[in-house]
């Protein structure tokens, strides 16, 4: 069985490693991995980091997409997948997440008829303004396998008539199994990797990147004006290089108990978020994370495809809202439960076990 496994975001290369590292340690299964890197991560921070970090083979094919607008950018992987595809005929095309990269390698393999196998789908944020929902959203209907991370995610596939519907699997015959959440197998094997870290004490990691924040310049005021009113706290908050580009742009600028530190690696992320007291997030990968690390989160979005971290109240939603934002953080508390929600660490060998059947 020939996969070929397209990723080109920071998620991506953490979900992308534990399974590259369980077929790598079993020959016998007969798999083959190509993996093609579409670049769309193209600053060295947020790239060539995570692959020596993560032990990910170096990718055989980069497109060297980099940085554009979204049509710019799944139009340019689309030409160049389709061309690879054509070259290589693999046996299915293996896609993580909702970025551009999932949704032109679901897509380019969909119209050659080659099988899609999408890994974190049934995620829902049910607002379709968002790059991300809409990238999920179609590669689910593209896919041929759908493995879900959680109870919810087959939910909420079934209420859009994705179900399991038996015979030879296909686009039209489609498989939808939960297997459990491949970024909690990924926190469970890398935290033991990760060296010591000195950070402040009692500090509250902030992270801002999603473009619903991003590009609106009102939400992004209300998220400064939210932490820099917050200046009993303490944060540490590594910028993206886009949204430290757009900060500067409306001359916005956080004040003296804000720590802005360059992007880190995954494993550096993971100590940071094992340090903080508290998380202050608007990405979708990090609440969970906080999870992992059993610290609450405050997620400055309206909606979270990670609906059972707010139900558990492990999670909480300000959307952009100041006051609640500044609230939030002042009253946040750790809940006395932490519920098993992500599997039980061995979400690899399902998805394989399930594509050789």
């Amino acid at each position: 069985m020939h996969i070929l496994t397209i990723i080109g975001a920071r998620p991506q290369f953490i979900k992308a490693a534990v399974l590259s590292r369980y077929v790598k340690a079993n020959p016998q299964l007969g798999v083959k991995e190509t993996i093609i890197h579409t670049g769309q991560h193209y600053d060295q921070n947020m790239s060539d980091i995570f692959f020596t970090e993560m032990d990910i083979p170096q990718p055989d094919y980069n497109l060297h997409i980099g940085s554009g607008s979204h049509g710019k950018m799944t139009g340019l992987m689309l030409e160049k997948i389709e061309e690879l595809l054509l070259e290589l005929k693999p046996d299915i095309v293996l896609v993580y997440g909702d970025t551009n990269s999932t949704l032109a390698g679901a897509l380019a393999a969909s119209k050659l008829h080659i099988p899609v196998a999408h890994v974190e789908a049934g995620l829902r944020s049910f607002m379709m303004t968002m790059p991300e929902e809409q990238n999920r959203r179609l590669t689910d209907h593209l896919s041929t396998w759908l493995f879900c991370p959680t109870d919810t995610a087959v939910e909420n596939l079934k209420k859009e008539g994705i179900i399991s519907t038996g015979g030879i699997p296909s686009a039209d015959n489609k498989v939808v199994c939960k297997t459990g959440d491949i970024m909690y197998d990924a926190s469970l094997y890398y935290r033991q990797k990760s060296s010591p870290l000195q950070t402040p004490s009692n500090f509250i990691l902030l992270t801002i990147h999603r473009a619903e924040n991003t590009d609106n310049p009102v939400r992004l005021k209300n998220i400064v004006d939210a932490v820099n009113s917050l200046s009993e706290k303490r944060f540490v908050f590594p910028v993206h290089p886009r949204t430290k580009k757009i900060l500067a742009e409306h001359g916005l600028h956080f004040g003296s108990h804000v720590t802005l530190i360059e992007p880190v690696g995954y494993l550096e992320m993971l100590k940071y978020e094992e340090a903080c007291t508290a998380v202050l997030t608007d990405s979708g990968g990090v609440q969970k994370e906080a999870f992992f690390f059993q610290k609450p989160c405050i997620t400055m979005r309206d909606t979270t495809e990670w609906v059972e971290l707010v139900t558990s109240g492990w999670n909480t939603l300000t959307g952009a809202d100041t006051k609640r934002i500044v609230s939030s953080i002042r009253n946040i508390r750790t809940p006395k439960d932490y519920p098993q929600l992500y599997g039980d660490g061995h979400t690899a060998e399902k998805i394989i076990e399930v594509l050789q059947e």
